[in-house]
């Protein structure tokens, strides 16, 4: 688990296929020394195994699945990437609860400068295109960002230059596409309420008593 506060940018050095799978080796200059093989890493919002490491590199599998349904799948040597070490216990909380679970690849509308931030809108597969609220939280590569307002498959967030300097988002353009995860305590409230993922109306009100 992780918040979506991004630690350090990454480059990646080899993308290596093995099958359908493939080992992707990763430099950085975040601290390694409190990894171990087997520990989770977030690359770019996806939640993946560190298998070997040394001071300033470590190395990642990534699945046929992970490839298939993240923007890893195309990803090339001496792209930057996010990261973000697992969430400790002890950690301060200073984003929202992220799985490094992706939902979709989102694809970036418009990238438009203002007052020293950056306003991009996100356009996304229309299923997920509920559980994205205004003034909700959302991770977008990896980074937690707030919601500053939705509407059809489509999602507006304001980028400060700090989180800009820090993160790929900084030099993403129109047309570049990003991991989505959309916060998971939507999806569970989605699942309790109803487990077919039918509609609340009159009937489904009245047949648990609240009408």
């Amino acid at each position: 688990m992780f918040t979506g506060i991004v630690e350090s940018l990454g480059s990646v050095q080899a993308m290596t296929s093995r099958g359908a799978d493939a080992t992707m080796r990763i430099e950085t200059i975040m601290d390694l020394n409190d990894i171990n093989p087997g520990d989770s890493i977030s690359v770019s919002g996806v939640c993946l195994t560190v298998t070997q490491f040394r001071p300033g590199v470590f190395t990642v599998d990534v699945s046929a699945e992970t490839l298939s349904k993240t923007t890893l799948g195309s990803i090339k040597p001496g792209d930057r990437v996010n990261l973000e070490k697992a969430l400790r216990m002890s950690s301060f909380l200073g984003g929202h609860l992220v799985l490094g679970h992706v939902d979709c690849v989102g694809v970036i509308r418009e990238r438009i400068p203002r007052s020293g931030s950056i306003i991009f809108t996100f356009e996304i597969d229309g299923r997920f295109e509920r559980y994205i609220v205004e003034k909700g939280s959302v991770t977008v590569d990896g980074i937690s960002l707030t919601v500053n307002g939705c509407e059809k498959n489509r999602f507006h967030v304001n980028i400060i230059p700090h989180t800009a300097e820090k993160t790929t988002l900084g030099f993403k353009k129109a047309g570049d596409r990003v991991n989505i995860e959309t916060d998971i305590l939507g999806k569970y409230v989605e699942k309790l309420l109803h487990p077919d993922r039918g509609t609340i109306d009159m009937n489904f009100l009245a047949k648990h008593g609240f009408s």
